[in-house]
């Protein structure tokens, strides 16, 4: 009899491993590419592969904090800037660019900001609302570029133009194949520590927030402070990204901490997919390379095009283009024990 109901859902069984196994694959062969890429690209693409590479470990960052726990950060930018026009005047002002200085120090320029902006919007005596937080990031992005535009000290208009090149030792990091390498390798890195987070119990918890907060605050959990810690570590990813940008482009401008850097990572998670992690990485690559390839060829109309094309997307697949692989099974993950082969709960 055992054998009999085994074998009657043996089809179920297999077709709900080939699931979990998508996203392994997925993962796989997106880095596989990516690994690649200089070795088929000319100079010039790998510099934007590079850039769009950092883009990605942006767009973590807004996953992480958006897609897994429901908090709608319209002010990412806001530590993604703040780190680059850190590390910039560490680079113009002390001469420092050792990056075991200015990469850790990106990072704790944009947890510092996360903490603050987090503690305002997050750690009040009542919950808040999502329109709120979004709201309230949204305004400090603003804000920031408003004063950067309008301080001196900080190259108002024009930035900080002629950052010192990126070093370890006496090796400087120059646009190439080494950067996009360094770039991928702390991509990766964030990445599976990431998907270590959002696998864990306090991912558990950040699903339960994203879900049903009411829930989730019944069963003992102390919300707002998940909310801000989560908060923090994205504001500390989007730090990192933020550095790593102002090194590789050379300067830093009003724009990296505004609203439409901050509009630009929304849409590369909503058009990949949220709550996947590789659906940012994959919204971020086909954005930046379609937009590219537009303004290349369409020069007049591009904006457009990539305005109907991102709209249909998300109208027509709002789970993002991951959603025409991934289940929703697989979107949420697997938590805690496997049962044992053979047990009753197994089959």
């Amino acid at each position: 009899m055992a054998e009999t109901e085994v074998a009657g859902l043996a089809p179920a069984t297999v077709q709900r491993v080939t699931r979990w196994n998508v996203l392994p694959i997925m993962e796989a062969v997106v880095l596989a590419l990516a690994l690649s890429l200089p070795l088929a690209l000319p100079d010039y693409l790998t510099v934007f592969a590079t850039r769009v590479a950092i883009l990605a470990l942006f767009a973590l960052s807004f996953d992480l904090v958006w897609g897994y726990a429901g908090i709608m950060s319209f002010g990412q930018a806001l530590f993604f800037g703040a780190a680059g026009y850190g590390v910039a005047l560490l680079g113009r002002d002390l001469n420092i660019s050792n990056l075991l200085i200015v990469l850790p120090a990106g990072v704790l320029i944009g947890l510092a900001f996360a903490l603050l902006l987090g503690g305002f919007l997050l750690l009040g005596r009542h919950p808040t609302s999502m329109i709120f937080v979004a709201l309230g990031t949204l305004t400090g992005s603003y804000a920031a570029d408003r004063l950067a535009r309008g301080w001196y000290y900080l190259g108002g208009q024009n930035g900080i133009p002629s950052i010192p090149p990126m070093t370890l030792g006496a090796y400087e990091f120059e646009e190439g194949p080494v950067f996009y390498y360094f770039a991928l390798a702390l991509l990766v890195v964030i990445y599976l520590l990431c998907r270590f987070l959002v696998r864990s119990q306090f991912g558990l918890a950040l699903a339960g927030l994203r879900e049903n907060e009411t829930r989730i605050a019944f069963f003992g959990y102390k919300t707002q402070h998940l909310k801000a810690i989560v908060f923090a570590i994205g504001g500390a990813i989007a730090g990192l990204a933020g550095s790593l940008y102002a090194f590789h482009e050379g300067f830093v401008w009003p724009n990296m901490v505004g609203v439409v850097i901050s509009t630009q990572v929304v849409l590369y998670v909503l058009f990949g997919g949220s709550g996947t992690l590789i659906g940012a990485v994959i919204g971020t690559v086909i954005i930046e390379g379609v937009s590219f390839w537009l303004s290349d060829n369409y020069r007049d109309v591009w904006p457009i095009i990539l305005g109907v094309l991102l709209l249909l997307v998300i109208l027509f697949r709002p789970l993002g283009l991951i959603s025409f692989v991934l289940s929703e099974r697989e979107r949420v993950g697997r938590f805690g024990i496997s049962p044992k082969k053979g047990s009753h709960g197994a089959a």
